[in-house]
């Protein structure tokens, strides 16, 4: 009894000693620092991995969230967004380009500023966040006449637009230097004259707090500053033996990023078009109907993400429904105009110059190559078919042989291509005579002798 007694004390007193260290070791497990990477051009994809693992990072009450950059810029969209989700995260986001030999150029300049403590790895470099252009003029066509003063007038409006765009980037820029006390001056020169720093450069004029080779480094650095965070609140940062884990994008930011290029958002557009064609075309195929639907859908989905030019989408269409067109009947004008409008629609199709999303030459030639070939394909069939023999209808009956099966004066039964005809002649003749199909009149065969023939072949 004693024992039990004794075992009893002892269980209550380890439960009473695990329960008083566990908020001890809680906090010193709570210093987690996340980490955050975007490598290349700033998409959809990539707005929406950053939003859920800011969300991560504060339900899980991280410390600190790294975000690790490496990028040429990206959509405009997709910036803003990511800059939003920084803005109002409640944990403090640390901006750092990485590793050597990085940059965040254009977009990523912008996301830089907008974190709580911007950073840099030595041999890196910021800048060049000069807005690109948005639609403008069409490549290789004419401008406008010029007024009295020699000026071009689309010229003047593709000014003025200029001139607004890069306006609105620089208040935008020069507001997240200001919230976050960094130099306003450099950041607007690198928006009017795509300026650029190296990591040093950056230090020195206050675009950056801090140089560090790797994260380690720089979460001690970092250690104990103080950053304001969503809602104003002050928050002092302990990040020195803090805890480093990645947060990995998943397979769903993966897939996003591989459909909004807009290379494979194109390519899945021609497939689906092209399985659906392949599809009404030889009904009960399936598959190509299968493929063709989930293709298209995808395609159309990633255009929703995308800033797409409609009226080049609706020349794409037009000029893929006048070469199907073709297929049924085959012209030489619809076919050539099916091709000249698809051409144009793909090149106008994306109202987009930022790096990594521009649809590929490449991509345009090939697939444009694809629809000469069916149509020289269609028009070569259809050259053939009009050189070769007939092979239907009356004219295709006539010379044709047939046997004779039963015969009374000037009409009877013969046996001609497999079938029973009427048949009628100014000759009589009998029972398994060879006759030769001279014309057909409301399915009766007008027939004549055939002619004899040499051993030979010759005819006598």
């Amino acid at each position: 009894m004693q024992t039990l007694r004794a075992a009893l004390v002892a269980a209550i007193a380890i439960v009473a000693l695990s329960v008083s260290i566990r908020p001890c070791g809680a906090e010193e497990n709570s210093r987690l620092a996340l980490t955050i990477a975007i490598d290349g051009a700033i998409g959809p994809a990539s707005a929406s991995y950053v939003k859920s693992a800011l969300a991560k990072a504060a339900e899980r009450r991280a410390e600190i969230v790294v975000l690790r950059l490496n990028t040429p810029g990206g959509l405009n969209t997709s910036m803003r967004e990511i800059i939003a989700d920084v803005l109002a995260s409640p944990v403090p986001v640390i901006g750092y380009v990485a590793p050597s030999g990085a940059h965040a150029a254009s977009a990523g300049t912008y996301i830089l500023y907008a974190t709580h403590i911007a950073a840099m790895a030595p041999g890196t470099n910021i800048g060049a966040a000069t807005p690109v252009q948005i639609g403008g003029a069409f490549p290789g066509l004419p401008g406008g006449a010029p007024d009295k003063d020699g000026k071009d007038k689309k010229d003047e409006a593709k000014d003025a637009m200029s001139a607004k765009a890069t306006n609105d980037a620089v208040a935008f820029i020069r507001s997240l230097a200001e919230l976050r006390g960094r130099n306003a001056d450099w950041a607007e020169k690198a928006v009017r004259e795509a300026a650029t720093l190296s990591a040093n450069g950056a230090l020195q004029a206050k675009a950056v707090e801090f140089i560090a080779r790797d994260e380690a480094e720089l979460l001690k650095q970092v250690d104990g500053r103080e950053v304001e965070v969503a809602g104003g609140k002050t928050q002092r940062l302990a990040t020195r033996d803090a805890t480093r884990e990645a947060i990995d994008p998943g397979w769903i930011a993966r897939f996003l990023a591989v459909i909004t290029d807009p290379n494979v958002a194109f390519i899945l557009l021609m497939v689906g078009i092209y399985g659906l064609i392949f599809e009404f075309m030889s009904p009960g195929l399936i598959g190509p109907g299968v493929v063709g639907t989930i293709c298209l859908l995808l395609g159309l989905y990633a255009l929703n993400l995308l800033p797409v030019n409609y009226a080049g989408f609706a020349l794409m269409l037009v000029g893929i429904g006048l070469l199907a067109v073709e297929a049924f009947t085959p012209t030489v004008v619809v076919g050539v105009g099916g091709l000249i409008a698809f051409v144009l629609g793909a090149l106008m199709l994306f109202r987009i110059e930022a790096p990594g999303y521009t649809l590929s030459w490449w991509v345009i030639g090939i697939t444009t190559a694809a629809f000469a070939a069916f149509l020289v394909a269609v028009l070569g069939a259809l050259r053939r078919a009009a050189k070769g023999p007939v092979l239907t209808g009356a004219q295709a009956m006539q010379g044709l042989s047939a046997e004779v099966l039963d015969w009374s004066g000037t009409s009877g039964h013969v046996f001609a291509n497999g079938e029973r005809w009427q048949a009628r002649g100014a000759e009589a003749f009998s029972s398994g005579d060879r006759v030769e199909v001279a014309n057909i009149i409301d399915l009766t065969l007008v027939v004549r002798r055939a002619p004899a023939t040499t051993g030979e072949g010759g005819s006598v």
